[in-house]
């Protein structure tokens, strides 16, 4: 059992075994940036600063990439789990367009790297297939289309009689977003990591950050394993937004389930294999895997903590499974992987990601709402200006100060 789950995890399983790396044991040379977290967040910044000339620790309680990313669904979507439209309202045209226009291109810039990167991270472009739940959701679907149309996103429409031709399942009405992707998540991290290490990255796994001392360009980090000094230190610790010690956000943890069926012998029924969710809150999200498998996940829950055991988990998977036959009728399908696992939202929708004003030196880079990957590859971004002491035009938005409304300045 881990803390942030429970259960069998699939994208583990798919490779061989990854590198492993020792412990910190006595006090680290120092270095420019010290990362907080071996997940997807931390090893993507890792791979930007170092990029960048920068010279970079990071440490992880645990293993690479067994956290929260070895439990994601490796779903990389734009479109988040507010709607532009919604944002229109609560950031003004120019900072929600700008927003959305952000995650687009963290989007790409995501698809492009895992490119590059082995063939074990399963990366497949995709579109995506965002279906109205009821009648009554049409109307703002269609306004939500029409709205990222009208700001240059490639987006289409299908009507019912297009989705009963392309899908078994009827759906009244559907939105189709152009330019995303699948992955496997954990083990890109792995892989990020990996190269990083090759780029001379210091990694120190089963290495818990204990306490940070000093001022901004002279830390020291205490850790279970010694003292590492550092200019800047990255919180990039997921699903436990009480590692990063900030008093300026606010985070709802729930808990969400998934389910990875055995290799079904033909996806043919399933058009291009696109990504799938809905309009309902809280939604069910699917996907298809590299060796024809299905991934399927909801039934979230306002429980910070997930299931415990075998029989708590049993009917959050029959009820996925029964989902998936929904969808699906002709496919004879079994459900082999089967987890529960956290999450966390914050109350405007939007991540936590930059420098702490109460805590100079101290940066955050918390992905919570939204597509988790999507916003890791953001705080990259992000953090790899606010780190260098560059104004990032993001930063009124995401940023830990007071959130902004209005034109971009």
């Amino acid at each position: 059992m881990h803390s942030l789950y429970y259960g069998s995890l699939l994208w583990p399983s798919a490779g061989g075994e990854p590198a492993r790396y020792p412990p910190l044991s006595g006090d680290a040379e120092r270095c420019d940036v010290l990362i907080v977290g071996g997940g997807l967040t931390g090893t993507l910044t890792a791979h930007a600063l170092l990029a960048a000339g920068l010279s970079v620790c990071l440490i992880e309680a645990d293993r690479i990439g067994r956290g929260s990313s070895a439990a994601s669904t490796g779903l990389l979507q734009y479109s988040n789990d507010i709607m532009l439209t919604d944002l229109l309202s609560q950031l003004g045209e120019d900072r929600a367009v700008y927003f959305y226009r952000a995650c687009k291109d963290a989007v790409e810039r995501l698809c492009h790297l895992a490119e590059l990167l082995p063939e074990d991270i399963a990366f497949k472009r995709r579109s995506s297939l965002y279906y109205a739940s009821v009648p009554a959701d049409v109307p703002k679907l269609r306004k939500e289309y029409e709205t990222l149309r009208a700001h240059g996103f490639s987006v289409d429409w299908r009507d019912e009689a297009d989705i009963r031709a392309d899908f078994p399942f009827r759906k009244p009405a559907a939105l189709i977003t152009n330019g995303d992707g699948e992955m496997n998540p954990y083990r890109m991290a792995v892989r990020l990591a990996e190269q990083a290490g090759v780029q001379g990255m210091r990694i120190y796994e089963r290495t818990a950050l204990q306490s940070v001392k000093g001022s901004k360009g002279d830390l020291s980090c205490h850790t279970t394993g010694g003292i590492i000094k550092t200019a800047a230190v990255v919180y990039a610790v997921g699903y436990r937004p009480e590692m990063a010690g900030s008093d300026r956000i606010a985070v709802k943890l729930g808990r969400t389930s998934v389910i990875a069926t055995r290799i079904v012998p033909s996806l043919a029924d399933w058009h291009q294999r696109w990504l799938l969710w809905e309009t309902a809150r809280p939604y069910l999200y699917a996907r298809t895997t590299q060796d024809g498998r299905i991934v399927i996940g909801g039934l979230d829950e306002d429980i910070r903590h997930p299931v415990r055991s075998k029989d708590e988990l049993a009917p959050y998977a029959a009820g996925l499974l029964e989902q998936a036959r929904q969808l699906f009728p002709g496919l004879h399908l079994e459900a082999e992987f089967a987890w529960n696992a956290a999450f966390g939202e914050s109350k405007d929708q939007l991540p936590w990601i930059g420098e702490d004003p109460d805590r100079p030196g101290r940066y955050l880079a918390l992905g919570y709402g939204g597509n988790g990957a999507v916003y890791s590859m953001l705080a990259s971004m992000v953090l790899l200006d606010a780190v260098q002491g560059r104004a990032n035009p993001l930063d009124g938005i995401v940023g830990l100060g007071n959130r902004r409304t209005g034109p971009l300045k």
